[in-house]
């Protein structure tokens, strides 16, 4: 055993041990944050770490066992299984992510109709179809025989066996599966992501002009507040840029190197290399360890249900936040100010 495999090995060790803690947190929000739980993001983000949960349960330990063997981890059952659920999960967590930005694309653009086009019956719709859409494609993966253990990705996957007479419509499948996936769930991401930054950054150039005549008016605060106030102004601009950068980025970096290397090998004369397969194969793994993170738990009020739940644990009652006594009246200010470009920002 070389570096390189011992590489692999810790690498999806550390992915799995992170994607099931990670995701068992945010179903822990759900369960304990009434708040939380009344969100319909919530239902996509509950379905996404579910997906998570079973992909580190099932198919990263094949995974781990396909690479310290080099061979098939078990019987053909178990590797119909493990493959059926590869295709049934990865599509799932893409067509989720893609719910979850045409949610927050309504919230953005559609304001004041929210609340009547999303409601909890339509996003339980709309994860249905992700349901149904995923089963489509495994059920037909497997029925057919396009499943088995692949050596180039170390994993039970879609493979086609090197005495299928059937390559052509294999290819076919294949075509069609990422074009509805991978390609699919990337335009949404970026249609819907780059409506929100353009409305975004409209609502930020109006709050400009609010902030610059409040600034004016309040002619007794120090002029390092007023800094303050025009610094916070413009980081809460490159905020919201970097947020869609990192939705539409981490997408695109765990699924595309793998997707490109799976439409690749469709053609007879490319080999793929072995370390390189598995590589893309952890690169998609990791977007199962980055979800929680980018969608969920660094948002306050998971950060909040995370909070709540440890003072339970430790047996703490959660106090109140109070305005401190010695609160200089120009940082009172400062803090209006922001206040007010938070709720029009954001």
């Amino acid at each position: 055993m070389n570096l390189l495999d011992i590489f692999l090995e810790s690498l999806i060790v550390v992915i799995a041990v992170v994607s099931l803690v990670a995701n068992l947190l945010v179903l822990l929000c759900f369960t304990c944050s009434a708040q939380v739980r009344s969100q319909v993001p919530g239902i996509f983000i509950m379905n996404l770490s579910f997906c998570n949960i079973f992909i580190a349960v099932l198919n990263m330990p094949s995974t781990l066992l396909g690479v310290v063997k080099h061979q098939k981890p078990f019987g053909d059952h178990f590797c119909y299984t493990v493959s059926f659920m590869d295709t049934f999960l990865t599509t799932n967590t893409m067509l989720s992510m893609a719910a979850l930005s045409i949610d927050r694309w309504i919230a953005v653009v559609f304001p004041l109709t929210y609340s009547s086009k999303m409601r909890l019956k339509n996003a339980a719709l709309m994860v249905s179809y992700a349901w149904l859409h995923s089963l489509a494609f495994s059920l037909t993966s497997v029925l057919l025989s396009w499943v088995d253990y692949s050596p180039a990705y170390a994993s039970c996957t879609l493979h086609l066996r090197e005495d299928a007479e059937s390559r052509v419509h294999f290819m076919v499948f294949t075509a069609v599966f990422h074009a509805c996936t991978f390609a699919l769930s990337l335009f949404i991401l970026c249609f819907t992501y780059l409506k929100v930054l353009q409305v975004a950054r409209f609502h930020c150039k109006r709050i400009d002009v609010i902030t610059v005549q409040t600034l004016l008016l309040l002619v007794d605060i120090h002029p390092s507040v007023k800094q303050r106030c025009l610094l916070e102004q413009r980081k809460r601009r490159q905020r919201a840029t970097k947020k869609i950068g990192i939705f539409i980025g981490s997408f695109v970096l765990c699924f595309a190197p793998y997707v490109i290397t799976r439409m690749t090998e469709l053609s007879p004369s490319v080999k793929i290399d072995h370390y390189w397969g598995i590589m893309s194969k952890c690169l998609v793994y990791s977007k199962a360890a980055s979800d929680p993170f980018v969608y969920s738990l660094l948002r306050q009020q998971y950060k909040k249900a995370l909070f709540g739940v440890c003072n339970r644990i430790l047996g703490r009652n959660t106090l109140s936040g109070h305005s401190s006594p010695s609160c200089m009246e120009n940082e009172c200010y400062s803090q209006r100010v922001n206040k007010l470009m938070e709720d029009n920002c954001h």
